[in-house]
C-alpha cells in the first residue's frame, strides 16, 4: 500500500472526527450552559455527551462501510433508547414532559454521522441553526404568544400560494401574443404578496417601537393607501399635528418607488438602466420634505395605523391576479389599436388605484416584442405618479388643506421632477 494514501486517507478520517467533536461540542455548550446550575448527575445530557455522541455518530458510519450497513441505524435505535430512558426519568422526577432534550441529542448523533458520509458544510449549517434555536426558547415562544390568529393564517395562506400552487401551473404562454402564463402571472402575485407580507410584519414588530416615521417607512410595502386614509383622519380631528402625519404619508408614498425597482430587479433588469435616476430623485423629493416636517416637529405623539386586518389574504391574491390577466390583455389590445399612447391611458386609470399590477404587467410585457423598454418605463411611472396624486386629493379631501397642501406640493414636485429625469434618460 502506498504510504502517502495511507497517510492521507487517515488524515481525513481524523478531521472527520475532529468536525463531528466540534458540532457536538457546540450543541453541548449550549444544553450544559441552561442546565449548569443543576448538580453533578442530575442532567441528563450536557456538553460531555453531546460531544460524544456526535463522535459516536461519525464513528458509526465509518464502520458501517466496513463491518455492516446494519450498523449505523442499530447504534441510532441505541441513542435513541438510552436519551428517552434518561429523559423518561429526568420528565418524572421534574414534570418536565419537554422532548427538545431527546430531539436534540438524536440530531446531534445525525450531525456526526453527516460529517463522515462527507456532507460536512450542511451539517455545520444544521448543527449552528439548532444550536441557536435551543439556546432561543424563551424568545420564540414568547413571539409565538404574541403572534395573532389572522398573522398565522395569512403566513400558511403565503406558503399555500407559493410552495403549493406556483410549482402546479403551467409555464408557458396563452392568449393574444402568448401574454398570460400562468406560472409567470402566479409568480408576480406570489411577489407582492411576500413585500407585503414582510412590510405588515415589520410594522408591527418594529414599527410601534421606533416612532411614526419607522411605521410610515414600512407601511409603504404593505398598504400606503391605507396609511394616508388614517392619518388624513387624524389630521382632521387634530389639525395640529398636519405637519407631522404630512411626512407619514410622503414616507410611505415614497416607499413605493424602490419597492418599483426590485420588481424590475427581478422581472425586467434592463428598465433599471432607465428608472434607476427618475426612482431615486422621486424618492428623495418626497423622503427629503418628510424628514424636515418630522424634524420640525420631533415631540408631536400620533397614533400609529391600525394593523388589526389579515396581512394576507387569499381572495385578495386570486383578485389581485385576475386583475393582472385583464391588465395583460388589455395592455396587448391597447398597444395594437393606439400604440404607446394606449398603454399610457391604461397605466394612468390603473394607477388610481393599484400600482403593483400595472407595474408587473408592464415589466413582465417589456421582456418580449410587446413593448418597448421606454413605453414600459413610462407607463410605470405615469402609474405611480397618477397613484400619489390621488392620495394627494385624498388627504385634501379628508384630511382638509392644512394636510393636503404639504402633501400636494410634495407629490407636484416629485411628478416634475420624474418626468424631467426620465426625459433625460430616454435621450
Amino acid at each position: 500500500m502506498d504510504l502517502s494514501v495511507f497517510v492521507n486517507g487517515h488524515a481525513q478520517t481524523a478531521f472527520q472526527l475532529l468536525i463531528a467533536l466540534s458540532l457536538g461540542a457546540l450543541i453541548g455548550l449550549q444544553r450544559g450552559w441552561v442546565s449548569r446550575e443543576q448538580e453533578a448527575g442530575a442532567r441528563v445530557a450536557g456538553i460531555r455527551t453531546h460531544t460524544l455522541t456526535a463522535l459516536t455518530g461519525c464513528i458509526s458510519v465509518l464502520l458501517s462501510e466496513s463491518i455492516s450497513p446494519w450498523f449505523l441505524p442499530a447504534m441510532l435505535l441505541v441513542i435513541a433508547a438510552l436519551a428517552i430512558s434518561g429523559y423518561r426519568t429526568y420528565a418524572i422526577n421534574h414534570q418536565n414532559v419537554s422532548i427538545t432534550g431527546v430531539v436534540g441529542l438524536l440530531l446531534t448523533f445525525c450531525f456526526g454521522a453527516m460529517v463522515a458520509a462527507g456532507q460536512t458544510v450542511i451539517a455545520a449549517m444544521a448543527a449552528v441553526v439548532t444550536t441557536i434555536i435551543l439556546d432561543n426558547k424563551s424568545e420564540i415562544h414568547s413571539a409565538l404568544r404574541k403572534l395573532r390568529e389572522n398573522e398565522l393564517d395569512a403566513a400558511l395562506q403565503l406558503l399555500l400560494i407559493s410552495v403549493v400552487m406556483l410549482p402546479l401551473l403551467p409555464d408557458k404562454g396563452f392568449g393574444p401574443g402568448g401574454v398570460i402564463n400562468p406560472y409567470e402571472i402566479w409568480w408576480m402575485v406570489v411577489l407582492i404578496a411576500s413585500i407585503s407580507f414582510v412590510g405588515y410584519f415589520s410594522v408591527r414588530i418594529l414599527g410601534e417601537r421606533r416612532g411614526l416615521l419607522f411605521t410610515s417607512l414600512f407601511a409603504g410595502l404593505s398598504s400606503s393607501t391605507a396609511l394616508t386614509l388614517h392619518f388624513s383622519r387624524l389630521a382632521r380631528s387634530s389639525p395640529a399635528n398636519a405637519p407631522l402625519l404630512a411626512a407619514g404619508i410622503l414616507l410611505a408614498c415614497g416607499t413605493m418607488f424602490p419597492r418599483i425597482l426590485l420588481y424590475c430587479l427581478v422581472i425586467n433588469r434592463e428598465l433599471i438602466a432607465l428608472l434607476w435616476l427618475p426612482v431615486l430623485l422621486m424618492t428623495l423629493s418626497l423622503y427629503l420634505p418628510a424628514i424636515v416636517m418630522n424634524l420640525r416637529h420631533t415631540k408631536t405623539d400620533v397614533s400609529h395605523p391600525d394593523l388589526a386586518k389579515n396581512p394576507l389574504e387569499l381572495r385578495s391574491a386570486l383578485i389581485l391576479g385576475g386583475l393582472l390577466v385583464i391588465i395583460l390583455l388589455l395592455t396587448e389590445w391597447l398597444q395594437q389599436e393606439m400604440g404607446s399612447a394606449g398603454v399610457y391611458l391604461l397605466a394612468a386609470i390603473s394607477g388610481i388605484t393599484d400600482v403593483d399590477a400595472i407595474s408587473l404587467s408592464l415589466s413582465r410585457m417589456s421582456l418580449g416584442d410587446s413593448l418597448t423598454l421606454t413605453v414600459a418605463a413610462t407607463g410605470i411611472l405615469i402609474a405611480v405618479t397618477v397613484n400619489n396624486l390621488f392620495k394627494a386629493g385624498l388627504a385634501m379631501v379628508i384630511g382638509k388643506p392644512a394636510l393636503g397642501i404639504r402633501v400636494g406640493l410634495a407629490m407636484l414636485l416629485s411628478l416634475i421632477i420624474g418626468a424631467l429625469s426620465l426625459w433625460i434618460v430616454a435621450l
